[in-house]
């Protein structure tokens, strides 16, 4: 089972998970997009089954989970990938786009989590991955409801995992990338009125892929990707006040320097219009973003002294 498998990320782990043999599951809101999807884990030598599914409705989520124990006879794995965000000051950002991105990245993945461990707990076994991010571990000024989305999805692991302490045939995994190359950025409300992309350095979708594939044989409570996500995990508890002064400084001169964009919801609330897994932006990976990457090398640096001290 396969959430968010549209794009991006997920249309990456779809492909992982058809190469590997095994029997897909594949959700999104778009059809189209799914069924190109679908096609290619076919061409694989997969099974597939589309189910169009906004996982912000838990009753959809139920019926998921319902079209894939029909097709398969059961679950074994849940990946909850779906993730949304909205970038600007948090003021100016109506409210119904920050509970949008609520619902999806936080809610979304409860729902998913709700009906999966309650299967699993039937059979006694099962792996429950939740893509979380950096995010979960750095908070950014402009990304607020992104940042306390993740933030809630971080506990929200620790707290399933202590839960399901007796059941050790019952995994939750949950996985923290680093900057994603994908079109997620283009995909998320923006409310800056610039041209946005994600910061260097950046991860393929095909690297985070075989991280999570690796989690159906080789279950692991945290996967950390890259380096970026080390340094966030490594220093996330250090001098945040000032560290998120430099980072409002870092993006605000990054902004003032970005090229001009209407201010958009992107499709939070429609259907994507760019499918592909590649965002294209790791051709382009110096510019604007420059300066906060270098922040963030800071951290990394920090991170490479205390591990060899």
């Amino acid at each position: 089972m396969l959430t968010g498998a549209s794009s991006g990320i997920g249309r990456a782990i779809a492909n992982a998970l058809a190469r590997r043999g095994a029997q897909v599951v594949l959700a999104a809101r778009g059809r189209e997009a799914l069924e190109a999807v679908a096609a290619e884990c076919e061409l694989a030598g997969a099974a597939t089954e589309v189910v169009l599914t906004d996982v912000t409705d838990d009753q959809a989520v139920r019926a998921l989970a319902g079209s894939a124990i029909r097709r398969f006879g059961h679950i074994d794995v849940w990946i909850n990938n779906v993730g949304v965000g909205a970038v600007g000051r948090f003021d100016e950002i109506p409210i119904e786009t920050h509970r949008r991105v609520i619902e999806a990245n936080l809610l979304g993945h409860m729902n998913g989590a709700h009906v999966a461990i309650a299967h699993f707990r039937a059979r006694g076994r099962g792996t429950l991955i939740n893509m979380v991010s950096l995010g979960g571990w750095l908070s950014t000024p402009y990304t607020a409801a992104y940042t306390a989305s993740k933030f809630g999805l971080r506990g929200f692991g620790q707290s399933l995992r202590s839960e399901l302490a007796d059941l050790p045939d019952i995994h939750v995994c949950d996985v923290y990338p680093g900057f994603v190359d994908t079109p997620g950025v283009s995909h998320g409300a923006n409310y800056t009125a610039h041209r946005l992309r994600p910061f260097p350095p950046l991860l393929s979708p095909e690297r985070v892929a075989q991280h999570v594939v690796r989690l159906l044989t080789h279950p692991k409570p945290i996967v950390v990707i890259g380096s970026a996500a080390r340094a966030a995990r490594y220093t996330s508890g250090l001098l945040p006040e000032l560290r998120g002064r430099l980072a409002k400084r870092s993006i605000d001169m990054a902004l003032a320097r970005a090229a001009p964009e209407p201010i958009s919801n992107g499709n939070l609330f429609d259907v994507s219009r760019n499918h592909a897994i590649s965002g294209g932006y790791r051709r382009a990976a110096t510019g604007p973003w420059l300066g906060l990457g270098a922040l963030g090398l800071a951290g990394i640096a920090l991170y490479a002294l205390r591990r060899h001290a």
